[in-house]
């Protein structure tokens, strides 16, 4: 959910060879098969269909001679040796999972942590995701490890089919890098599993029964305690939630003395949850007392610590919502606030890296105006928390990448737009920071840019954005423009450094242009909850409003200006695409929901009717019927030729939110680039290959539509 971005060329328009717009749009395809068709993701007629598309955009767009020397220079960037290598603390060692042209599915490997950091890591191999693949004849994906603490030497290896959210898990010996013989094996499914002790884990799954299967949102809701050895016919319940819930899912939080916390997250919509705790010993079930919406839990020196996402009453008084709250969980009657953000502050993503406990002390990345600083936190002896702030260089992100209950280091990666990704070393012992890494740019960055500005909304908000922009550049109304936003779900779109970005539109002379709109969590719960519901108009008027500020300060002109966002953002893509088509030039809808009137029936889309609204209700279905893209999509109308893309094996929006939008352009001969990965998952695609295709598909697009024309 991190941003893509590309930028403009008013500068360099000689310099790219013309092709007319009206050729690369003169596509013929069959058509397209009805809707139960279309709805059946694996079915040969949506799949000719599908490859059908394909071929079309494969020829109108890497035909164009363009597209060979930016694909080999997106390619050379993904598969850089130069890349950072984010670490991950595990068995006593920093462990990394490498991508690169040697290994495409990619390799887990480690080093010691002097090695680490020293800056001159030597790596050991440790297990070969391509060389598994390759001996069982399958297209593995992988979906991470989880181990055992405190030793790290037994771990549980999600391994996804072609990118699917769907999984299955295999137990894996760190000190042998082996999978154990007879070891636990849990087949695919959306799953997840939390260790117990060596021979027994808490999993939720589909049981395979009607009482223990999925949610109406496609998630597991039982909750089992499973032996080792055990079939999973001979589980023992542990907890039960409905089948109208969106989630149950299990837990264990350890912190440094080694204390264990074993919970069990019950998520009954998207945004609440009850905490359960289990008794190890007992399996018994006990509910804490905490709020319905939180973040980003941790566990330090016995205190649970999360990011409050409401304002919580409490017995003392009222904790503001985006609060950090520490609760003693033997006796949570009075819980301590560790910080309260103000109106222009937030907490990072709680869901993202912006809270960590490490052996005696917290971190956490807070943002003044989009703006990062690190805070560091301590308990003193007294048991009260008193913390210190670092700067951070402006215009960029900060995450959390890797942090040890058992340790004091944990480490913080930066990146900007403009900024390739540094790592940080943060002593929570010493309340110190040191940078240890910083990767070279795989970019000309140069002559550009970074600045903030702001719009005013149609009610009179004030919205962030920034512009990546090269230093001499001439505000004449002419410079190809490329904009995006993702605005949902509470998730913050913050500086990202995107090499392929950098290279087919930063590099090229373009600007670009990202905006903090409503619906997302740049300022906060508050932020977020304005967009929610009918209320998502707000972002929507906030992203055309931020293209009109564009206008006006003279940067760019609707002929010059293109929008791109996916998944969520792919929704306000289709939304701005219908309702201000006069607004852009440009539209990249990737892996969308567009359907709204019927999302909820549509794979995971039942989860996500606490941001969406529920069309089952009135004011659901009323804002929706004169929003949703698919079905306000008007033969009368004149749009700009779309780029959509997707890809099959997405199971958490799927594809068919796409094919309808582009069957129903198709219905009324409007010209549009349809690009379905046959794999990818939500991702939208794999491995580098696969990425630098579609990127440079999408950069010629943008070529077309906003740089050739005169």
């Amino acid at each position: 959910m991190r941003p893509s971005a590309l930028r403009a060329l008013c500068l360099l328009l000689p310099l790219f060879p013309l092709v007319s717009s009206a050729q690369a749009e003169t596509l013929s395809s069959p058509q397209a098969p009805p809707r139960a068709e279309l709805e059946r993701v694996d079915g040969s007629s949506a799949l000719h269909w599908v490859k059908a598309e394909n071929a079309q955009t494969q020829h109108a767009l890497a035909s164009d001679p363009r597209y060979k020397p930016l694909y080999d220079r997106i390619l050379a960037a993904q598969q850089s040796p130069d890349r950072l290598a984010a670490p991950t603390q595990m068995a006593g060692e920093i462990w990394n999972f490498w991508q690169d042209k040697a290994h495409t599915r990619g390799i887990w490997r480690s080093t010691s942590i002097a090695d680490f950091q020293s800056g001159q890591p030597v790596w050991k191999t440790r297990f070969d995701l391509d060389a598994l693949s390759k001996s069982e004849h399958a297209n593995w994906v992988m979906e991470g490890l989880n181990c055992l603490e405190p030793d790290d030497q037994r771990c549980l290896m999600g391994l996804s089919n072609a990118g699917e959210d769907a999984h299955e898990l295999r137990e894996y010996d760190t000190s042998s890098d082996r999978f154990v013989p007879k070891g636990f094996a849990l087949p695919n499914g959306k799953q997840a599993v939390a260790w117990l002790d060596q021979n027994m884990l808490l999993v939720s799954r589909d049981w395979g029964t009607a009482d223990a299967g999925l949610t109406t949102s496609g998630y597991p809701y039982v909750v089992r305690a499973l032996k080792r050895g055990q079939p999973l016919s001979q589980a023992q319940d542990v907890f039960r939630g409905t089948a109208s819930d969106m989630e149950v899912a299990p837990m264990v939080l350890r912190d440094g003395q080694g204390r264990q916390l074993f919970l069990i997250d019950r998520h009954k919509d998207f945004f609440h949850s009850d905490v359960e705790r289990v008794d190890p010993k007992t399996l018994h079930i006990s509910q804490l007392p905490m709020p319905e919406k939180y973040d980003g839990l941790s566990y330090q020196d016995g205190q649970l610590v999360f990011h409050l996402l409401q304002d919580w009453t409490t017995a003392h008084g009222i904790i503001p919502a985006d609060s950090v709250v520490a609760i003693d969980p033997e006796h949570p009657g009075s819980p301590e606030v560790i910080i309260s953000p103000t109106a222009q502050q937030t907490i990072g993503d709680g869901m993202e890296g912006a809270i960590a406990a490490t052996k005696d002390g917290l971190i956490v990345v807070l943002y003044d105006n989009v703006q990062p600083k690190l805070m560091l936190y301590r308990r003193d002896d007294g048991g009260h928390w008193a913390g210190r702030a670092i700067e951070l260089p402006k215009n960029m992100a900060a995450t959390i990448v890797s942090s040890d209950a058992r340790s004091s280091d944990a480490y913080l990666q930066l990146e900007g737009f403009i900024q390739p990704p540094q790592i940080w070393s943060v002593d929570t012992a010493r309340q110190t920071t040191h940078l240890l890494y910083s990767q070279p740019h795989l970019f000309d960055a140069s002559k550009l840019t970074v600045e903030q500005q702001f719009a005013t909304s149609t009610d009179g908000t004030q919205v962030p954005y920034f512009i990546v922009h090269a230093k001499n550049w001439t505000k004449n109304s002419l410079n190809p423009t490329l904009m995006t936003a993702y605005g949902g779900f509470g998730l913050s779109y913050l500086p990202v450094y995107h090499p392929d970005l950098g290279i087919t539109w930063f590099e090229r002379g373009g600007v670009y242009v990202m905006a903090n709109i409503r619906g997302g969590g740049e300022f906060g719960p508050a932020w977020h909850e304005a967009a929610r519901y009918a209320g998502r108009q707000h972002a929507y008027d906030d992203f055309a409003s931020v293209a009109k500020d564009l206008f006006a300060r003279n940067i760019t002109s609707p002929k010059r200006l293109g929008i791109r966002g996916r998944s969520n953002g792919g929704l306000l893509m289709g939304v701005e695409f219908t309702q201000h088509p006069e607004l852009w030039n440009a539209t990249i809808i990737g892996v969308p929901l567009l359907d709204m009137l019927n999302y909820e029936h549509m794979a995971a889309g039942a989860s996500w009717a606490a941001e969406y609204g529920s069309v089952s209700t009135p004011e659901g279905k009323a804002f929706w019927e004169k929003t949703s893209p698919v079905q306000m999509l008007k033969a009368d109308m004149h749009y700009p030729t779309p780029f959509i893309f997707t890809s099959t094996r997405d199971d958490r929006v799927g594809p068919v939110h796409a094919r309808l939008f582009a069957a129903r352009l198709q219905e009324m001969h409007m010209p549009f680039f349809y690009y379905e990965d046959t794999e990818g998952g939500h991702a939208g695609t794999v491995n580098a290959a696969e990425v630098a295709h579609e990127r440079a598909l999408e950069a010629i697009y943008l070529s077309k539509r906003l740089v050739d024309p005169r």
